[in-house]
């Protein structure tokens, strides 16, 4: 997907901020999603830290019917899209739409030739089996994944482009800014197709990404204070004022 396709999905000039909701229950991902829609976010992902995915099912259908037109994605946490996208294509089936996914890992092998990304390929095949028809970002070099070295991430960043609708990276761990030289080299490998950034976004820092980046994917940057699981409306308030002041500019 080219980076212009990727913001117009989001009717945004500037990067989308898409908030992530690490969730508890149905009533805290539901207020947290009440928030981001207050503020004027264009979407959110939610993701299962504390527990596995089926019990994380039954959420992301509560929050489907709340809110009908919501452009929601989701992330199964360490969970490949081989055995995410038969889930998504049997929760499609049953009516509930999921708009995107996020793998932590797109099992990208930056060692192997582009007609020989064996995992990579196999996860594509699932995608177009399930029937699912929302949108994919994969994790490349993402942290808590295989270390790969960063003479490497020009590499991969351009192979990820031929298996996801946007290539997603990220700093080192949660809550950790991208280092500006790998974002740098993404950019450089991934040409003119649509990147997102899943670390280390604050109303602070989020400047010197946007550029580079088309789509924010933020929890900790624009949550409470020490509050894992729910969001600063003001903070979030502020992170979208600048991305829209940028996309003005631009």
């Amino acid at each position: 997907m080219r980076r212009h396709e990727f913001r117009k999905l989001f009717k945004s000039v500037g990067p989308a901020v898409l908030p992530v909701i690490h969730v508890l229950d149905e009533a805290q991902a539901e207020r947290n999603v009440r928030i981001l829609i207050a503020e004027g976010a264009p979407g959110c992902f939610l993701i299962n830290h504390d527990f596995g995915v089926e019990p994380f099912l039954p959420i992301i259908a509560h929050v489907r019917r709340r809110f009908p037109s919501l452009w929601m994605g989701v992330n199964f946490l360490a969970v490949t899209g081989r055995d995410a996208f038969p889930v998504l294509g049997r929760l499609q089936r049953e009516g509930t739409q999921v708009d995107a996914y996020w793998a932590d890992d797109a099992r990208i092998d930056e060692h192997r030739a582009a007609a020989d990304q064996q995992e990579a390929s196999g996860i594509a095949a699932a995608r177009a089996a399930s029937g699912w028809t929302g949108i994919y970002t994969g994790g490349t070099c993402f942290k808590k994944q295989r270390e790969v070295d960063p003479a490497h991430y020009e590499t991969s960043a351009r192979l990820a482009t031929a298996y996801m609708d946007a290539v997603c990276t990220s700093g080192v761990a949660t809550g950790h800014a991208a280092d500006m030289d790998k974002i740098r080299t993404f950019r450089r490998g991934i040409g003119d197709e649509a990147l997102t950034l899943a670390s280390g976004i604050t109303p602070d820092n989020a400047h010197l990404y946007m550029d580079d980046v088309d789509g924010f994917m933020v929890a900790t940057g624009i949550n409470l204070d020490g509050d894992f699981y729910n969001i600063d409306h003001r903070k979030l308030s502020r992170l979208l004022k600048l991305t829209r002041e940028h996309g003005a500019k631009s």
